[in-house]
């Protein structure tokens, strides 16, 4: 059996797969998790980030689109983490001498806990879509780190703990636009303020789903064969694009080395919350709760830019199907 580094999260969501259903990864039969107006002047929460917190209990911080269209961050806390108790209002920023830096804008955030601090990045506005990182240990203060990265660039992943005494990040520069090319990049920085050494990981391949961009999508999960990965993969159709789910593994040492990587989508669009919203044709993945003791994993995913849903799998059967179907330009 492969073996999971982590904590166990007994209480998280969970269904077992349905009777001859041959995909590595299943949806919640209760899908959406997270519906349109959940909250007063929110019209739609997605591509959000969900980690274990106090009691047993669950937190994150959610990309809220507003009803003037722009998007923020909110936080919510659950007990299941099905249903969620939103804050009233955005997420302040402070910088380190408390003064207020919150974002013009903020979407697509991830939450990555480290020796008791979790650490949020999200794409933020500096002088165009950039990252950027604040930290918490209550998700009540959020404190920045300026801006760590030059724009442009999106989907910021940090990794669950240091390597080699670092802090890693995946990334994907892009524009200021809706990107249509995209590699995922390896970073590293001694003190989250600094970063470099910068490393190519992957990039698109002939697979017609994964042709035109990738992303990090869930932060990795540490495993004795290597760092889980959960990705978002880009195609070009005649009615736009199409935003597909994958898995790579990644070198526990060195993880700018793809070990393996699957050539077939893991998740892709087929149900109606994930083909028809603001967005069509998306299933975008951003967190991933992982039992330790059992492998199971249940995946967060922002549906066509208008819901967050619920996936399931286990890191056994996601990289049996991984080594299974390996890409041959990885």
């Amino acid at each position: 059996m492969i073996k999971v580094k982590g904590v166990a999260i007994p209480n998280m969501p969970w269904e077992d797969k349905p009777a001859n259903y041959d995909m590595p990864m299943w949806r919640y039969s209760k899908n959406p998790v997270i519906g349109r107006n959940p909250v007063e002047n929110v019209a739609r929460i997605f591509n959000s980030a969900v980690v274990p917190y106090k009691n047993g209990e669950f937190a994150g911080v959610f990309r809220a689109e507003t009803k003037n269209g722009v998007p923020y961050l909110y936080t919510g806390f659950s007990k299941d983490g099905l249903n969620w108790n939103f804050s009233k209002e955005a997420i302040k920023i402070y910088d380190s001498k408390g003064k207020d830096v919150s974002p013009n804008y903020a979407y697509d955030p991830r939450v990555v806990p480290i020796d008791g601090v979790y650490y949020v990045i999200w794409c933020t506005d500096f002088c165009g879509a950039s990252l950027g990182i604040a930290k918490t240990t209550d998700f009540e203060h959020f404190e920045s780190f300026d801006n760590p990265f030059l724009p442009f660039n999106r989907n910021g992943v940090l990794f669950p703990r240091k390597v080699n005494g670092k802090y890693l990040m995946l990334s994907r520069p892009s524009d200021s636009g809706h990107t249509p090319f995209g590699d995922v990049f390896l970073s590293e920085s001694p003190d989250m303020y600094y970063w470099g050494r910068h490393k190519h990981v992957f990039g698109t391949t002939k697979d017609w789903w994964q042709s035109v961009k990738t992303g990090a999508g869930c932060a990795p999960i540490e495993t004795d064969e290597g760092w889980l990965l959960f990705y978002h993969a880009v195609t070009g159709t005649c009615s736009g694009f199409v935003y597909s789910i994958g898995a790579a593994l990644l070198d526990l040492e060195d993880p700018s080395k793809v070990l393996h990587r699957c050539k077939n989508f893991i998740l892709t669009p087929e149900m109606e919350y994930e083909e028809r919203g603001f967005v069509a044709n998306v299933v975008f993945p951003v967190a991933a709760l992982t039992d330790a003791p059992t492998g199971r994993i249940a995946l967060y995913y922002g549906a066509a830019d208008t819901y967050t849903a619920l996936a399931f799998t286990t890191v056994e059967e996601t990289i049996n199907y991984i080594k299974k179907y390996d890409c041959e330009n990885k």
